[in-house]
């Protein structure tokens, strides 16, 4: 009896020391290195894996066959919200970036918070200085403060002038790209700086103004594989950020385009096709370096397209919070953790990285303000169901709809859809469902009244229309900057009819401007 007692605890302690065929290691601490991508204006559809065009995305269509793919991954419907949202964790209401930084310099924008159009002591009309705010904790300081190297690279859009608004006073120990929305893919401007109507040069390392030629899909690559090969060099684990402004407009085909020139389509198409083929350099950087079985790789788009066909089989686009602008492609590639071909249901949004980024780094989940992010680890790396019951895309107070999901139902304004049944968003269900419209209501609303005092914002832009952005940068602007933006503004209309603008109006209602004229709506 003693014999078998003796066997019988021998081997249930031989059974919890040795691993189990096939377990996985405990992803929690393991401190893998995180490289994260994320596209701009990239839809659904577009690429092959979701059936795109197969030919312009091979290296996303082989990440999908390497890696995991998520089916209901949310972001914001616009761009500064989503990254707002992936480096603090938090609904971007709560810190005032569901409105973009340059919306302050737009008076049908300021209109909605019945704001006017600030003016600089000289009487230049100028843009109120309005970012992230520097009180906030980024996942870029979360995971320095738990020994990685932080780089952003590609597309910042969280603030473009005073440095501590900037990707290195945020957490970021290497920067390289540009700061605003959206550039010029050769000459690295903006093309206004809300309200001056003229372009702006925006391509920084390290937050100096640098000279480059290239495509812009091409540079960010480069630097990327650069940045890789160099942490061979440094024992730390490494997150590197890199946001693409491709496929972004404005439409810039890239070096070698052959098509017609007059078709936007064909355009877009061998944007796509850039950018698949810089996915594609860096994810083989992350491999022939070394480190592909301890690294994370996430691709991701932060929302949805210009054009809904894009979108296919969901409604709206980007700017809407139809399916069509929250519900974005993503990938996950993590040999060990993550089953190559495989997809995974369940409810996630970009928030969710937050906690998920500083689980797998065990680093540190205290910090003054909530979040709203949920960690995902369970999920994403060891088979468990998501977590996550409701997303809220935006509140009373927003530039859009207040829209909210909670299980199979989404609120948007006063329309109620299914979106489990109804995913292509046709079918107002408000009217057979009013105690679903009462409670999503009611909790949208009193969300809403948790956003914070947006304050008089006295900080203003000046000089209101700079060669480069960037505060700091104005100190000593090289002479090549300035030839280089005074030969692009030279280009640029003089006079505008009334009511006409660069940009376009703040959207109404449940459609977006689909940027087809910029018109005043009183003069449509």
């Amino acid at each position: 009896m003693n014999f078998l007692r003796i066997s019988l605890s021998l081997a249930f302690l031989f059974f919890c020391l040795v691993p189990v065929a096939g377990a996985k290691p405990d992803p929690r601490g393991a401190k893998p290195n995180i490289v994260f991508i994320l596209s701009d204006d990239m839809g659904w559809a577009q690429p092959g894996f979701h059936g795109g065009k197969s030919e312009l995305t091979p290296n996303m269509d082989a990440l999908a066959k390497e890696g995991m793919r998520l089916n209901e991954y949310y972001t914001h419907s616009v761009c500064a919200p989503t990254r707002a949202a992936f480096l603090t964790g938090r609904y971007a209401f709560r810190t005032w970036s569901d409105w973009r930084s340059e919306d302050f310099g737009k008076p049908s924008y300021l209109a909605k918070l019945g704001m006017e159009l600030a003016h600089t002591p000289s009487g230049e009309p100028t843009r109120r200085i309005h970012a992230l705010d520097t009180e906030e904790r980024t996942v870029a300081e979360a995971l320095q403060d738990a020994g990685y190297f932080t780089s952003l690279i590609g597309k910042w859009h969280l603030g473009e002038w005073l440095p501590e608004h900037l990707p290195m006073g945020q957490g970021f120990e290497h920067q390289y790209g540009h700061y605003a929305w959206g550039i010029d893919y050769f000459t690295k401007t903006i093309v206004h700086n809300a309200p001056a109507r003229f372009a702006v040069y925006d391509w920084h390392r390290n937050q100096k103004p640098i000279q480059e030629e290239g495509y812009a899909t091409d540079l960010i690559a480069a630097e990327t594989d650069r940045v890789i090969a160099a942490r061979k060099e440094d024992d730390r684990p490494f997150f590197i950020y890199v946001a693409f402004n491709a496929v972004h407009g404005p439409l810039n085909p890239p070096p070698g385009f052959s098509g017609d020139v007059e078709d936007p389509i064909a355009i877009r198409d061998a944007m796509l096709k850039s950018l698949d083929d810089a996915v594609g350099r860096i994810k083989d950087s992350v491999d022939s370096n070394g480190f592909r079985d301890n690294t994370l790789f996430v691709f991701s788009n932060d929302n949805g397209p210009v054009l809904e066909e894009m979108s296919k089989p969901y409604r709206g686009t980007k700017n809407t919070t139809f399916e069509g602008g929250v519900r974005q492609p993503a990938i996950l590639r993590w040999p060990g953790y993550t089953e190559p071909g495989s997809t995974k249901d369940g409810m996630m949004f970009i928030a969710d990285f937050f906690p998920t980024f500083i689980s797998l780094a065990g680093g540190s989940h205290e910090q003054e303000r909530p979040i709203d992010g949920i960690d995902m680890t369970a999920m994403l790396f060891e088979g468990a169901g998501s977590l996550r019951e409701e997303i809220i895309f935006d509140v009373s107070g927003s530039v859009r709809l207040p829209t909210i999901r909670r299980g199979d139902f989404k609120l948007m304004g006063d329309v109620l859809y299914n979106v489990v049944k109804d995913p292509g968003e046709q079918t107002d269900v408000a009217k057979e469902h009013p105690d679903v419209v009462a409670d999503l209501r009611a909790r949208v609303t009193k969300a809403g009244e948790e956003r914070p005092p947006l304050g008089d914002l006295p900080l203003l832009m000046d000089p209101p229309l700079p060669y480069v952005y960037g505060a700091e940068e104005q100190d000593d602007v090289p002479d090549w900057l300035k030839k280089a933006v005074d030969a692009v503004r030279a280009t640029q209309p003089t006079e505008w009819a009334e009511g006409e603008t660069p940009w376009p109006k703040a959207p109404k209602g449940a459609v977006a401007s689909k940027m087809d004229g910029l018109k005043d709506e009183a003069t449509k």
